[in-house]
Parts: C-alpha cells; structure tokens; sequence
C-alpha cells in the first residue's frame, strides 16, 4: 500500500478569506483549472501553476499540498 498526496488549497484559501475569484485573475488560471486543484482533482500537477498559486497566496508548497503516509490514510 503507498501513500497519496493531498491538494488542500481549498481550506488554505477558505481560512484566509480569499475568493477563487481573486486567485484566478491574480495567477492567469481558468476555473475549471482552479477548481481541479481545489477539488483535488488532478492526475497531474502543473508545477508552474503551483508556483503562481504560492507567490499570490505567499505560502510554502507545504500550506497547500500534504503527503499522507500509507498507515495514516485512514486517518484525516
């Protein structure tokens, strides 16, 4: 059994009161795009639109994508 990574842009943002809206105008993205990563929805991660998204956002990588270990995914 492995791991998964988890996309938890959406709670980052929620926490910080920042609309989609305002993330796709500031980062160039389309909505559906947006909401693929907020949804996590993503086979795979654009790096470039991750980097866009933390220099909007100023926030680490690790703010908005978590790595849950194979014996805590049960666990959330």
């Amino acid at each position: 059994m492995s791991g998964k990574i988890v996309i938890t842009l959406d709670e980052y943002r929620k926490s910080r009161g920042i609309s989609k809206y305002k993330i796709c105008r500031a980062c160039n993205l389309q909505q559906t795009q947006l909401n693929s990563y907020c949804n996590n929805k993503l086979a795979r991660v654009d790096l470039y639109v991750l980097t866009r998204i933390c220099d909007f956002l100023e926030c680490d990588l690790s703010d908005i994508i978590k790595y849950i270990p194979p014996e805590k995914e049960d666990v959330k």
